[in-house]
């Protein structure tokens, strides 16, 4: 079984700023490329925002760790069911003047916060990096810069009125409708561990743009960057209560899930916290929006340039350690090619480089915690225990610390096995083989998930099989690649709802109609 080796180890000497440098390259051939900036520390302040005021969590702290080398990066205490309801209830009270406020001002105030975003990018960095473990390459485009431009084009779309006059009507009684969209007032939003900004400011910059006002909780597993943008909030002038940010486990999140003054809930997670978020969310008909992940398939059509199509299909779920909820972790290719494919997968797996985040080479970095890895192990092993076959890649890289596994891809099972039909949520793909068009459609489409799907071959072929894959994201000789124009979301298990572009804001808007009377003569 070919194993993807490691191309450096633990270094003996630590560093005090940038735990990520402790990895240093075992081969002189392979010398290192750290980025500058490596040297600058995180930000590990553990203050939370609640009422535009910086205030210290009561409850049981948070250790937060570096998964690159397991160290303690910062102790964050949660907060209390009272802090929970005092931020729910400010967010109430300045809910009214934010929804009154123009939407010049509140296009300027989120470009505030943009432009201190973007002059904190390297702080930000530098906590993504430690706390998440994302290379820098895909740090600085998809953990943040991303994010900030979503915000912008948040910002700059509610410039324009979006009230649809309907004109008069004749039917019954004559009368003149117009309808609006309103805010639809506090918003609760969770967003998950692997993109911290980019999940959590995926739902602020909207609500805020909808004239909403927000309770943001991140991840407890990767708080610190987000808990920074509360103190850039502060710093930008947005009105007390506006945007508030909370820290906790399980147990703050149903507090604030369950808070009467919540009108709406958007969560992102598995799908199984997002039915407890339903369960959670009915005594109140609270609104919801669920981004709940998936199991998308990329569907190598006969006749694709093989290389090319494994080239991109396994850099995309390999990205992040494979943290990713749109990543194509079933490889489905025709049966006369099966062979073929694995060679291009090795080939493939040869460039690949798992290490450290810091170095501008590095593809894959670590998996988020110990217990993670255990259960992507545990999965992949209990595949091969099923019959299951590891084609490319396995094992772990030879480093002292932190929490690593190297990419596989699984072949000999089909769609059936629990590994082809469950998130794994880490560098793992199986690979399976279909028979004729119709029955890779079929196979991509036996899921409950529909987040994504991936179609690589002649342009024309893919974009007939393209409408058939029942995701919400469709992308055709290509890894994807996030607009922020466009709607982001899935169907059946995948979630409720859009994310992005004006999908993205209708979710915390409600519809208004409004009736006006025809005087005579008009």
């Amino acid at each position: 079984m070919p194993i993807l080796r490691p191309r450096f180890q633990r270094s003996t000497t630590p560093s005090p700023h940038s735990r990520t440098r402790r990895l240093a390259r075992t081969a002189k051939e392979h010398p290192m490329a750290l980025d500058p900036r490596h040297t600058i520390p995180p930000m590990t302040d553990p203050e939370m925002t609640i009422a535009g005021r910086p205030v210290l969590g009561e409850g049981s702290e948070i250790d937060v760790f570096s998964p690159v080398d397991g160290s303690l990066l910062a102790r964050v205490p949660s907060a209390t069911e009272a802090q929970v309801d005092e931020a729910v209830t400010v967010a109430a009270a300045a809910f009214p003047g934010w929804a009154a406020t123009s939407r010049e001002e509140r296009s300027r105030l989120i470009h505030r916060l943009c432009d201190l975003m973007q002059q904190n990018f390297d702080a930000l960095l530098s906590t993504i990096i430690n706390e998440v473990g994302t290379p820098i390459t895909l740090t600085e485009s998809l953990q943040i810069q991303y994010p900030i431009d979503q915000m912008r084009w948040y910002a700059d779309y509610i410039l324009d009125d979006d009230t649809v006059d309907l004109g008069k009507a004749d039917y019954g009684a004559p009368r003149h409708s117009k309808i609006y969209k309103r805010p639809v007032g506090v918003v609760a939003a969770i967003s998950a561990y692997n993109y911290p900004l980019h999940l959590g400011l995926w739902k602020v910059g909207a609500a805020l743009a909808a004239g909403c006002t927000v309770v943001l909780m991140p991840s407890p597993r990767t708080p610190l960057a987000v808990l920074q943008v509360g103190r850039l909030a502060r710093e930008a002038g947005l009105p007390d209560g506006v945007f508030n940010v909370l820290v906790g486990g399980p147990d703050v999140g149903r507090v604030l899930t369950q808070h009467k003054r919540v009108d709406k809930i958007s969560f992102t997670g598995s799908d199984t916290v997002g039915a407890s978020i339903i369960a959670q969310s009915a005594p109140g008909i609270k609104r919801v929006t669920l981004e709940l992940g998936g199991k998308s398939a990329a569907i190598i059509l006969p006749g694709a340039d093989l290389d090319v199509a494994a080239d991109q299909v396994h850099r995309r779920y390999t990205r992040n350690a494979g943290q990713g909820c749109a990543s194509p972790t079933r490889i489905l290719v025709h049966e006369s090619v099966k062979d073929e494919f694995i060679e291009a997968t090795r080939r493939v797996y040869a460039e690949l480089k798992v290490g450290d985040p810091w170095d501008r080479t590095t593809d894959i970095g670590p998996v988020i915690r110990p217990e993670h890895r255990a259960r992507i192990e545990g999965m992949v092993a209990d595949a091969v225990a099923r019959g299951a076959r590891v084609v490319a890649g396995g094992g772990r890289p030879d480093f002292e610390q932190g929490w690593w596994v190297n990419p596989h891809v699984l072949a000999d099972l089909d769609n059936s096995d629990p590994i082809a039909q469950n998130e794994v949520f880490g560098p793992v793909a199986v690979l399976i083989t279909y028979s004729d068009l119709d029955d890779a459609v079929a196979i991509a489409n036996d899921t409950r998930f529909g987040l994504n799907g991936y179609v690589y071959g002649d342009p024309e072929l893919a974009a007939q099989v393209a409408p058939r894959v029942r995701a919400g994201t469709i992308a055709i000789n290509a890894a994807s690649g996030l607009r922020p124009d466009a709607p982001f979301g899935g169907f059946g298990h995948s979630g409720i709802g859009r994310e992005g572009g004006v999908w993205g804001i209708s979710v915390f808007q409600e519809i208004q109609h409004i009736q006006y009377p025809i005087r005579k003569g008009e």
